[in-house]
């Protein structure tokens, strides 16, 4: 009955608990009995989708020792006190599943625990002085990761059966204690991404001859170890991104022989890689060293057992090395490589997925051997001065994603194989020397968000297979040699019809975000680093287009960004321009546009940067507080083209100065008066109100009519006779 108590306080949507309805509850689902005596002893619902409250009836549970409740979702609610009270409990596991609020401190009277895992919830507290109320001697496992925890880490030395510590992402501060150190049993030891700080020295590791895994990463910390340190374990991972391991390459790392982890990156070395390094252990298949400052060169690698290698962003130079087979990620960017790539071909590698080799000095032709490499996601060789045409063995590559080779001295067309690759999302190939049209296969790549062929040589007109890809988030055909009239489809890009709208269907491993490219943004080419999810953008300047504004360019209300500069587009500015409610940038420059601008450019808000400088623009600029914030430079150069921030325009000499909003709601409905016809068109209804006013009251109230003439009949008489005798006088003198 406590079980069915307990389950009705339970949101089960899956069914898990359909089989809780027999008397014979060691039967159910998620519940084990004692052989013997058949009291429950554990109940295991992880990962059972379950939500609601975790009711009290737990409590009568009386013998139960094991209690799993990970990865459901309770909804943020509190961890229960009552479980404070079950301390026959052995093991607890609520681990991801919305737990949310103070650790309760009850959770210290549970003097027979020996695992508790509470990771991967929004728990707080300002410090963890309960687990000193734990039997100290019985607790092995202690998982409290990935939760808001603050405070310091108390002193551990009391832990003596601790096997595995895992306080990684909290918000812990201070020093390590040394008595972490007196842990002589424990093989797991994870405070990464934390605020720690402070000194490491050999005294934290004295006893530890067990331990397997040490993860420190992601503090400031600082390594005060002897160079000829003699650690007592054997690590199968080491950690330490994020620390100051020294400027030297610590000499003991090269006594771990189980090493199959390796991650050093971001630790402030400036050595030189030691030979021992690659060979330090046959188990080694991750090794992680990017950005420092490590120099050296590379040797052949075919021999080892890495699979997943990151030293970019350092100073490695030579010869690109030749990858063992098994290779699956491969990470070189942003050092001082130089030849061929050629050695790539000599080994088949079938299950590398990605290799990036962009920002060295990489120079020959890109060799034509991508078949042998059949499952490559994503391939980045940008920034280097690699020759040659674009290999049509991509063709191959069913799984490509990624294609970045910008910034170098490439040349031909783009490969018609290339239209096998319909898994690409991203090719970035400018800056190079392709020629030829922009091929209508182009259209068949029905995944492309990003499209940037800038700086070529390409000719013709835009295909208006184009608008065919509707999930495009970043267009750029800028600075290469296009003719022609832009194609008025533009609205089929629904992904950039949306506001607000991303359509990022990446691999999780993120590597399409690696690295940057050039672009045009705010009047200024610069190297974009950041989250290309918030990048949208279509960039068509600088080539040889005329014709009209393709209307259907208003329909993209998710662009930001908008660059048809330097072409020789005529007509109007849409009119419907302001529909396009984020516009950031707005770019329409150096072409030969005519009219106004728009009244609807003073709806977009978000707009930041404006340029319609060197058209044949005229009439009076919108009045808005946005039009105005822009300096004169954004519409100079348009001889017909007044008013703030420009000289006035001729009808304003005579109007006085406002900033009053309805101005421009005027403006909007076309009804524009200069300052002389509005005081004539005042006067006249001035005129006909005061006359008929007064006029209409003697015509309806009679008494009023003739009290009025008879004053004036009285008012006449007395005119005339003072006339009268002034005259008299005036004669007889």
């Amino acid at each position: 009955m406590d079980l069915l108590t307990f389950k009705n306080g339970l949101i089960d949507e899956d069914g898990i608990l359909s089989s809780w309805q027999s008397n014979e509850c060691c039967r159910w689902n998620g519940v084990e009995c004692n052989n013997t005596t058949r009291h429950v002893i554990t109940l295991q619902l992880d990962d059972a989708n379950l939500r609601g409250k975790i009711g009290s009836s737990l409590l009568e549970l009386h013998h139960l020792n094991y209690l799993d409740l990970s990865r459901n979702d309770f909804g943020g609610i509190l961890i229960p006190e009552f479980i404070g009270s079950m301390k026959q409990l052995q093991h607890l596991y609520l681990r991801s599943s919305n737990f949310s609020g103070i650790v309760p401190p009850q959770i210290g009277n549970l003097t027979n625990l020996r695992s508790l895992d509470l990771s991967y919830n929004s728990l707080k507290t300002e410090n963890i002085d309960w687990l000193s109320s734990l039997v100290l001697e019985s607790l092995e496992i202690l998982d409290l990761s990935s939760n808001k925890l603050n405070g310091s880490i108390p002193d551990l030395s009391q832990f003596s059966s601790l096997t595995q510590m895992n306080l990684s992402a909290n918000n812990f501060t201070g020093s390590i204690p040394l008595s972490i150190g007196q842990l002589s049993k424990l093989q797991l030891l994870d405070l990464s991404h934390n605020s720690l700080e402070g000194l490491v020295s050999e005294s934290h590791f004295i006893k530890l001859d067990k331990l397997k895994t040490l993860d420190l990463s992601f503090n400031s910390l600082i390594f005060d170890i002897p160079l000829d340190w003699s650690p007592p374990f054997q690590l199968k991972s080491i950690s330490l991104a994020g620390c100051n391991v020294g400027s030297y390459f610590p000499k003991w790392i090269r006594t771990q022989r189980n090493l199959s982890y390796l991650d050093l990156s971001s630790a402030n070395i400036t050595d030189e890689a030691p030979r021992w390094l690659w060979h330090s252990s046959s188990l080694l298949q991750n090794l992680y060293l990017y950005d420092n400052k490590i120099s050296g060169i590379v040797p052949n690698l075919s021999s080892t057992s890495i699979e997943f290698m990151d030293l970019s962003y350092n100073h490695f130079s030579g010869s690109i090395p030749i990858f063992p087979a098994n290779a699956n990620v491969i990470y070189l960017s942003g050092n001082m490589f130089t030849g061929s790539i050629s050695s790539i071909c000599e080994t088949h590698h079938h299950r590398l997925r990605y290799l990036l080799i962009s920002h060295n000095k990489l120079s020959g032709d890109v060799p034509n051997c991508w078949e042998n490499m059949p499952n490559l996601h994503t391939l980045h060789l940008a920034n280097n001065s690699l020759s040659g045409e674009i290999p049509a063995s991509f063709g191959n590559l069913q799984n490509f994603v990624s294609l970045k080779m910008h910034d170098n001295n490439l040349s031909g067309e783009l490969p018609y194989n290339l239209r096998h690759c319909q898994e690409l999302r991203f090719i970035d190939v400018g800056g190079n020397n392709l020629n030829g049209e922009i091929p209508a296969w182009i259209g068949q790549m029905y995944n492309m968000q990003y499209l940037i062929l800038r700086g070529n040589k390409l000719h013709g007109s835009i295909p208006r297979e184009i608008c065919h890809l509707t999930n495009i988030l970043v267009l750029d055909l800028s600075l290469n040699n296009l003719s022609s009239i832009i194609p008025d489809c533009f609205n089929n890009f629904t992904t950039l019809a949306r506001k607000n709208a991303t359509n990022l269907d990446i691999d999780c491993s993120g590597s399409i975000y690696l690295g940057f490219f050039s672009l045009h943004w705010k009047g200024h080419e610069l190297e974009y680093r950041g989250n290309l999810g918030f990048l949208k953008l279509i960039d068509i300047s600088s080539n040889r287009l005329v014709g009209n504004i393709p209307k259907s360019f208003a329909h993209l209300r998710g662009l930001k960004s908008l660059n048809l500069s330097r072409n020789s587009l005529t007509g109007h500015i849409i009119p419907d321009i302001g529909q396009m409610v984020i516009l950031d940038s707005f770019d329409l420059s150096h072409n030969q546009l005519s009219g106004k601008i728009p009244t609807g450019l003073t709806e977009i808000y978000s707009l930041g940067f404006l340029d319609l400088s060197n058209n044949n623009l005229s009439g009076k600029i919108p009045t808005s507080t946005q039009l105005q914030s822009f300096d004169a430079s954004s519409y100079a150069n348009n001889h017909e083209l007044c008013g703030d921030p420009l000289p006035k325009c001729p009808d304003d000499s005579l109007r006085p100065s406002t900033t009053n909003p309805g101005v421009n709601m005027n403006e909007k409905d076309g009804n524009n008066f200069s300052f002389m016809e509005e005081v004539g068109i005042s006067m006249g209804f001035g005129f006909i109100f005061g006359f008929w006013g007064v006029v209409g009251l003697f015509i309806l109230k009679k008494s009023w009519r003739i009290a009025f003439f008879t004053f004036l009949d009285v008012a006449g008489d007395w005119v005339y006779v003072r006339t009268s005798v002034f005259v008299s006088k005036w004669r007889s003198n």
